[in-house]
């Protein structure tokens, strides 16, 4: 994926899931179609999560910020550390639309409301060529906490982009140290979009493509609510293929649009 600085709010449209049960996942192709990848069972109470950093150009040489932790607070479970990319990142590295993961997982969907960056000692600052060492008290000892409101959906995954604005979030004291007060914005972004719906009669067993071009994406109905869900789509205008066993017929819907951060409902589709 093409790494772009993103901008926008933290509004998200959630609708509640029609889909509880088992949903058994297979990935098969089409003969005309190119297969894009896996689609396996969606999780119902995760969504994948990444935290990406980037940063608005200081007057400094470097801002050198070591990451040794990220954690995400949701409304369902309190906090979840994410898996980490530790290191001593240069913000000045990250300009100009320019960012870098620097954790993800799969966490609780719901409302997020704070992350937290835990950081190690090697922070610092070079100014005309001399380094100084950042201090951060509040950060060693409990993280950057950050507030944030962003609802999560079900099958989607999500981009948190942790915008520094280096030239702010250093302050030079009195005594010519220096110290990180961190001005920070934070944007989160779907990254992908999904289709669902619910297959019958049971008996029919379908396999259900999603096509784009020359992309497909596939799965089965679930044998007990004949439930599915296609996830990790992008934006676009998809072909779902219904292919049921004998004696029912397949079925096609055309023009099925996919929007970021949308689970795309077809509500119920009755075979013959």
């Amino acid at each position: 994926m093409t790494n772009k600085k993103m901008t926008g709010t933290l509004l998200f449209k959630v609708s509640a899931s029609a889909l509880a049960g088992i949903i058994i996942a297979g990935v098969l192709m089409l003969p005309s179609c190119k297969k894009k990848e896996s689609t396996t069972e969606p999780s119902y109470d995760k969504t994948y999560f990444a935290m990406r950093m980037t940063d608005a150009p200081g007057n400094y040489d470097a801002v050198y910020i070591d990451i040794v932790g990220a954690e995400v607070h949701s409304d369902f479970n309190g906090w979840s550390a994410l898996n980490v990319r530790p290191g001593i990142y240069n913000l000045l590295d990250l300009t100009n639309g320019k960012d870098t993961l620097i954790a993800d997982g799969q966490i609780a969907v719901g409302n997020v409301s704070q992350i937290r960056l835990i950081l190690g000692d090697n922070n610092s600052v070079v100014v005309d060529g001399q380094s100084y060492p950042l201090s951060t008290p509040s950060a060693q000892q409990s993280g950057l906490k950050l507030q944030v409101k962003a609802d999560l959906q079900v099958g989607i995954a999500y981009t948190m982009l942790i915008d520094f604005d280096a030239d702010k979030s250093i302050v030079r004291q009195g005594n010519g140290n220096y110290s990180l007060k961190p001005v920070i914005r934070v944007v989160t972004t779907a990254i992908n979009g999904a289709v669902r719906g619910i297959v019958l009669p049971l008996t029919a067993k379908p396999l259900i493509y999603a096509i784009n071009g020359t992309d497909s994406f596939s799965t089965y109905a679930s044998t007990i609510t004949g439930g599915f869900y296609i996830g990790g789509l992008a934006a676009g205008t998809y072909k779902i293929v219904i292919m049921p066993k004998a004696p029912y017929m397949d079925s096609t819907i055309k023009n099925v649009g996919v929007t970021l951060g949308v689970a795309s409902d077809l509500g119920i589709v009755a075979l013959k």
